[in-house]
Order: structure tokens, then C-alpha cells, then sequence
């Protein structure tokens, strides 16, 4: 017994979708050169936002039930602190090693291509104002937050990590307590996550709807005409997200084998509403269960994947680092190996609090640049194509977190045999020993 779709709806559901979002380009670029003026085009835009807002909130509300479930049934399960202890400790190694290895590419191809070099378009001045609260980022508040005050509060507000927080207190809590009391609330939990499943299935239905509407949406606004007046920022970003992608890829064949094409065709459906929607929450539910389908326990999927939303943001961190030296190259302002070296390790760190904030790479971008002498209202430059680039970034996000999660699965040893039953994998009852 399985929670996911079959196969071929799974199949046919990526189809429909990327039909949706070829669609969607088609339609956005019509209606962008009959609309008389920007302002009409984004009115015009406002209309197809409405689907896509509704799939968006649709999704949200499942988040917190089946984070929360998945979770605490798995750390019920696991029994044992040292083996969570082993699961994050792998987790938070590949993250960090992700992290670096994805900001330094970041950093490689703007040295090589120079993109802000020739940008060839009006400088905005150097005291404009951007609007985003880039001071609202440092680490201290990080650390704080990641600890809630209302659990129902975090729930309310999709707070992933405060939700993960209070699952592991709560999943240790419950491994702790008389049999009695712990197995029948750990096969309610168990009943929850698979209810959410089930609800994933019927939201995801409507998935290429809402990414026809959103791509109709930015391609109305922003036109294609913004490719070519952007086009070596936004080929270079796409090409280091290309190398970025076989690297990945490449770490992943080294430790899943050749399984890892099957990893990356399941998931196909949650990384193109990605790509589309520009939204990682958008593909959580779809990512947990095709990760099941992949084999990978329950119990590691619901620890790792919403850990890896707050710590695992490749496309998020080489980004940040080619539009800081973008911004550089396009102000004419040189920064050296020892800049650039200290500006790594700054994102390193500021980049970990940016989970559910507006913008976050843009507001990291705005948050470190002034340390090293450039102008913030740099960033005015690339807020144009920023939904064009978000995409991009989010898609490879998605990706990095489904190979993080398998990864670590398998060296753990916590992949599902096929003869497994995937339902009663994480309703183990809790005995205080390791699973």
C-alpha cells in the first residue's frame, strides 16, 4: 500500500503540467504586446495571480499537518537520540558542504563571464531605495526564531523550522511515555500524514492550472523582451545552475548508483510547479511523497526535507553570489579574492536566516552588499528579472533537498526494501532502542 499515485497519473500529471506552463509563455507573451502600458499588463496579470494564489494557499494548508506527522511518528520510530543525532549529523554535512560548493560557483562563473561587465542600461543612483528590510537579517535573531513560542502560532504561519523544533521535543516526548498512551497516538499521527497525502493527490490535480496561470502571469508583466536586455546575467545564472545541476547529480550517482534516474523522473512533477510557481512550499507535499515512492523512510523524509528548507538552498546560495559580483561589475567597483572570500562566509551565515522571508535572496544580496562598499541599489538592477531567476533558483532547490533527503536515507540505511510496506514503516512503536 502506497500514499502516492500511480505511475501513469504520475506521468501524466507532469505532461498536463509542463503543457500548462508552455501554455502559459504563449499566452503571457500575446497579452504583453496587446496591453497598452505596464500598468495594464500587470492589471491584466492580476487576473491569472488569482489561480495561483488559491493552488498556493491550498498547499500551505497541508504543510504544517504533514510536517508535524511525519515527523513525530519518525522520531517516535526512531526511538533513539543517537540515531537522529546520526541523521542530522549526515544532514547538516551534506547541507554545508552544498552550501559552499554552490556559493563558490556562484562566484567562479561572475569572475569568468563578468555579466555586470557590459550590461549596457541606466545605473540606478547609488542612494535609491529598494524596499526590502535587509537589516532585518542577523543571526542572533535567526538562532531565536527557530524556537517558538506557539507551536500553533508557527502552524498558523507555516514556520517549517519552528514546526520541526517543537515535532522533535514532542516525538522524543512521545517515545518516552508508557506504550499505552505512545502507540495509539503514533497510529493517529500515522492516519494524519496519510490523509495529507491523500489531499496532496486532489490539490495536485489542479497543479497545471495554477502553472498556467503563473507563468501567463510573469511572461504578461515582464514580456520577452526582457531576456535579450538581460540576457548574459540571466544565460550565465542558467549556466551555473547547469553545472551546478551535474555536480549535484554526480554526488548523488556516486551514492544512490544508477537509481538516482529513477529519483530524478519522480521528481519531475514537484520540481516543474517549482519552477513555475517560483515556490519551494508549492513542491513540499509532492517531494515527501515521491521520496516514499522512492524508497527513503518516512521518518528521514519528514526530519531531513524541512531541515533542508532552511539549510539547503543551492540555487538560493550561487545566486546570491553572482548578483553581488554582478552588481559589482555593473558599478565598475573591483573586489578582490580576500573580498570575495569574506563575502562567502558572510552569506554562509546570513543566508541561514532567510526561511520565510519575502524575497529572501534578494534580501540577503540587500543585506551583504554594503559591507564591502556597494551601492544596495544595485539591486534595483536585477528586481526586473528576479522572478525569471527565482524560478531557476527554486526548481534547483527542490532538486538539491530530494538528493540530500535520499542520500541521506542510504547511508543511514534507512531505504525501504520493495517488499516493504511504506504506511507502516514510520508507525514503529516506540520501545527507547534504535530502529
Amino acid at each position: 500500500m502506497s500514499h502516492g499515485t500511480s505511475t501513469g497519473s504520475s506521468g501524466r500529471l507532469t505532461l498536463y503540467t509542463g503543457i500548462g506552463l508552455a501554455l502559459g509563455v504563449a499566452v503571457g507573451a500575446v497579452l504583453h504586446g496587446m496591453a497598452a502600458s505596464p500598468a495594464e499588463a500587470k492589471e491584466i496579470a492580476g487576473y491569472f495571480t488569482i489561480g495561483t494564489d488559491i493552488f498556493l494557499r491550498l498547499i500551505k494548508m497541508i504543510i504544517a499537518p504533514l510536517v508535524f506527522a511525519t515527523i513525530v511518528s519518525g522520531i517516535a520510530s526512531f526511538g533513539d537520540t543517537k540515531a537522529v543525532g546520526r541523521v542530522a549529523g549526515l544532514a547538516m554535512g551534506w547541507f554545508l558542504t552544498a552550501s559552499i560548493v554552490s556559493l563558490s560557483l556562484g562566484f567562479l562563473v561572475a569572475n569568468i563571464f563578468q555579466p555586470g561587465a557590459s550590461l549596457g542600461l541606466p545605473l540606478p543612483d547609488a542612494g535609491a531605495q529598494t524596499g526590502l528590510k535587509a537589516a532585518s537579517i542577523n543571526l542572533r535573531e535567526f538562532i531565536t526564531h527557530v524556537f517558538p513560542t506557539s507551536i500553533v502560532s508557527a502552524m498558523a504561519t507555516n514556520e517549517v523550522l519552528q514546526i520541526l523544533v517543537f515535532s522533535v521535543f514532542f516525538g522524543f516526548g512521545l517515545s518516552a511515555i508508557d506504550r499505552r498512551y505512545a502507540d495509539p497516538m503514533v497510529h493517529m499521527l500515522n492516519g494524519l500524514a496519510a490523509v495529507m497525502f491523500k489531499v496532496t493527490d486532489a490539490v495536485m490535480k489542479v497543479a497545471p492550472l495554477a502553472v498556467f496561470a503563473a507563468m501567463a502571469s510573469v511572461v504578461t508583466i515582464q514580456g520577452l523582451g526582457v531576456l535579450i536586455d538581460y540576457g548574459k546575467f540571466i544565460a550565465v545564472f542558467y549556466l551555473g545552475l547547469a553545472v551546478l545541476w551535474a555536480l549535484l547529480i554526480g554526488v548523488g550517482w556516486l551514492v544512490l548508483g544508477n537509481s538516482v534516474v529513477r529519483l530524478l523522473r519522480l521528481l519531475r512533477t514537484p520540481m516543474i510547479v517549482a519552477f513555475s510557481t517560483a515556490s519551494s512550499e508549492a513542491a513540499f507535499p509532492r517531494t515527501v511523497e515521491v521520496l516514499e515512492k522512492f524508497g527513503v523512510r518516512p521518518r528521514v523524509t519528514g526530519f531531513v526535507l524541512p531541515l533542508g528548507y532552511s539549510f539547503n538552498l543551492d540555487g538560493s546560495m550561487m545566486y546570491q553570489a553572482l548578483a553581488s559580483l554582478f552588481i559589482a561589475q555593473a558599478f565598475g567597483i573591483h573586489l578582490g579574492i580576500t573580498e570575495q572570500l569574506t563575502m562567502l562566509l558572510v552569506m554562509m551565515v546570513t543566508s541561514k536566516g532567510i526561511a520565510g522571508v519575502p524575497r529572501a535572496s534578494l534580501v540577503v544580496v540587500a543585506a551583504t552588499v554594503p559591507m564591502f562598499g556597494l551601492p544596495a541599489a544595485g539591486i534595483l538592477l536585477i528586481m526586473g528579472v528576479d522572478q525569471i531567476l527565482d524560478m531557476g533558483r527554486t526548481v534547483t532547490n527542490v532538486l538539491g533537498n530530494g538528493l540530500a533527503t535520499a542520500a541521506v536515507a542510504r547511508w543511514q540505511g534507512e531505504m525501504r526494501e520493495e517488499t516493504d510496506d511504506p504506511v507502516a514503516a514510520p508507525a514503529a512503536v516506540p520501545t527507547g532502542k534504535a530502529a
